[in-house]
Formats: structure tokens, sequence, C-alpha cells
């Protein structure tokens, strides 16, 4: 059998298989990525607390409505003691960024009064006498004993958290606890 020729001058190195007119150029392959099917995002978190089975979904809690009496107050009690900035939303609410969960403050005066929370919300800080200070300057600590030890002061509690309790001023409880002492059960 012959040797095959191999291209010379201008043609060394530029031989290329032919393509369909469909298969070429950067449009085509942009193209291709926006007809791809749109999955929904994994749940990843759920993947973990399941071992690794996506299939199981798991529901994330996102928003915890507060209602307050006075939005513009209310916005000014949490800027101060969570030290985060709102954000302030269409139809009289404000939205705190704490971590996974968002804190929704939501004026329901137009429609009565506000109900108080579930008995207390959670948030964890790294800096529990920093956010003490601040709950302290705004005057709403608790004033109720926590098992025999006051609500309203920083407490190892008997399941190992240290933390303290406060009210905002529609008595919607909190807790603030120090991050690493957690207790998840």
């Amino acid at each position: 059998m012959p040797a095959r020729k191999r291209p010379t001058g201008r043609d060394a190195g530029t031989r290329r298989k032919a393509r369909k007119p469909h298969q070429t150029g950067v449009g085509a392959r942009a193209s291709a990525r926006r007809k791809a099917p749109v999955r929904p995002r994994q749940n990843l978190r759920a993947t973990r607390k399941t071992g690794g089975k996506a299939g199981r979904d798991v529901p994330q809690f996102f928003r915890l409505n507060v209602e307050v009496a006075d939005l513009p107050a209310a916005v000014d009690f949490y800027t101060k003691l969570l030290a985060v900035q709102g954000r302030k939303q269409a139809g009289s609410r404000c939205y705190f960024e704490c971590g996974a969960v968002t804190l929704s403050v939501l004026d329901v005066s137009a429609r009565g009064g506000p109900h108080p929370a579930a008995k207390a919300l959670y948030f964890t800080v790294r800096d529990l006498d920093a956010a003490f200070e601040r709950a302290r300057g705004l005057g709403c600590l608790s004033r109720e004993d926590v098992h025999d030890a006051p609500g309203g002061g920083i407490v190892v509690r008997p399941w190992g958290e240290r933390s303290f309790y406060a009210e905002d001023p529609w008595q919607n409880p909190l807790c603030f606890v120090e991050e690493g002492t957690v207790y998840s059960g």
C-alpha cells in the first residue's frame, strides 16, 4: 500500500473532519445549553441528612413572620438588636437575613393587634456578650425565670447552652445562644 501524503504548507494541520451545519459554532453550543431540560436544584442539606438519598424531600425552614404594631419602630428595634440591616418589602414588612432563615417583621396594625410568636425565637450568635449588651441597651431583657435562673441573664442552661432571653416591644419572645453551645438533642 502506498504511503499517505501529508499536507504541506498552508494546508498543514488544518484538515478536519467536516461537521454538519447544526453542530458548528459557539452559538450552536449555547443554543444546546438553552434547550437542556431545567432540573430543580438538589437539596444538599437533605441529601447529607438522609445519607446521600437525594430522593427524600426534607422541608427547609426559610422564613418566620413576627407580628408588630409599628413597622418603623420594629425595624429600628431589630436593626439595633440583631446588628443586621433589614430590607423593606412591599406590604408593611421588613426582612432580616438571619442565616438560612429570614425573619419577616410584619406590621399588622391595619387589621388589629399583633399576636406574639411561638414560645421563643432562637438565634445563634458568635459574640453573646455583645448581643446581651445590645438587648440591655434596648431594655428588652426577659424578666422571667428559665429553669430557676434569670432568663434575662447570660447563663449556661442545664442542657449546656450559654444563652439569655429577651422580648421585643410586641411580646415576641427571643433567645440568643452562643454559637458552639447549641443543644441539638
